[in-house]
């Protein structure tokens, strides 16, 4: 009872979205697809999206300036994240639901850049799109227009470091690489400076902790495979990737377990253009 209780404040299911949605007037749905290949989402979400559901763009909504001093996808001043909640028309104690179509895997940055501003009610779709229409859900087409929010957000409610905080992390917890296992070793950089990873990061793909239908795994094969990395109930975790957005849905996932995790926004992006930070190849194991 305890995990699936856990798993319920992060994830929704289509029978309970269903459920919400008749039974209450404040929720609010929030499309976040994106993806290196795709960044614009907004053709996929104009051609069709859950009903009432308001695009979200992640580069301009859930990020600020991109540079090398500071990453791809830094955190947005919180003036700016305030402003786009309220467009997208959240009060203070709506409920939100985000989606993608990429396993939650950018949608989670939503639901992470929410609940760091303070806004807790906040959960991601899980199947995402995928879900919605294997269960028969309709879609809409077109923008969706909304009378503005007045949802007040502060920043700080979910804990965060930098690139000298993750240097460090492995020496009193476990620092996790949730990007692909190729870009961890060093075989591939695809976009970032340099190859490899933060020396004494562990490899967890987020593309691991998702099944092939688009749903999280489950609390069991999700404990499992964060304690061959080293990580129990009471481990101390940070969390990165390419730019601190996929990161997001593996600190996600380890809520579902009761593992409460940081995120170093910067993540690859902002260390491997830092020619002073020391790069790491091949394979770190837990603990060495």
């Amino acid at each position: 009872m305890i995990e699936e209780t856990l798993r319920r404040a992060v994830l929704i299911d289509v029978d309970e979205l269903r459920t919400l949605l008749a039974e209450r007037s404040d929720v609010v749905l929030l499309d976040v697809r994106w993806s290196l290949a795709e960044p614009d989402g907004h053709r996929a979400y104009g051609l069709g999206h859950l009903p009432a559901a308001h695009f979200v763009d992640l580069d301009r909504d859930l990020a600020g300036h991109a540079s090398p001093a500071e990453g791809r996808h830094p955190l947005p001043d919180i003036e700016g994240l305030q402003a786009s909640a309220r467009r997208w028309g959240i009060d203070d104690g709506d409920a939100v639901v985000v989606y993608d179509d990429s396993g939650g895997t950018s949608a989670a940055r939503a639901w992470w850049l929410l609940r760091w501003a303070g806004h807790t009610d906040v959960r991601i779709l899980d199947g995402g799109l995928r879900s919605w229409v294997d269960d028969g859900g309709i879609l809409e087409d077109g923008d969706v227009q909304v009378a503005p929010g007045t949802v007040v957000l502060t920043p700080g409610h979910m804990p965060v470091t930098d690139a000298e905080g993750a240097a460090s992390f492995s020496s009193h917890g476990v620092l996790i690489d949730a990007r692909s296992g190729e870009r961890y070793r060093g075989e591939s950089e695809p976009i970032d400076p340099r190859a490899g990873h933060v020396p004494g990061a562990v490899s967890v793909p987020t593309s691991d902790t998702i099944r092939e239908d688009d749903r999280l795994r489950s609390e069991s094969e999700l404990t499992e495979r964060f304690a061959a990395v080293g990580v129990a109930a009471d481990t101390e975790v940070a969390v990165y990737c390419g730019s601190g957005v996929t990161a997001a849905h593996e600190i996600a996932a380890l809520e579902t377990i009761g593992v409460r995790a940081t995120l170093y926004p910067g993540s690859w992006s902002q260390w491997s253009a830092d020619s002073a930070r020391p790069v790491a190849t091949g394979i770190e194991r837990p603990g060495a």
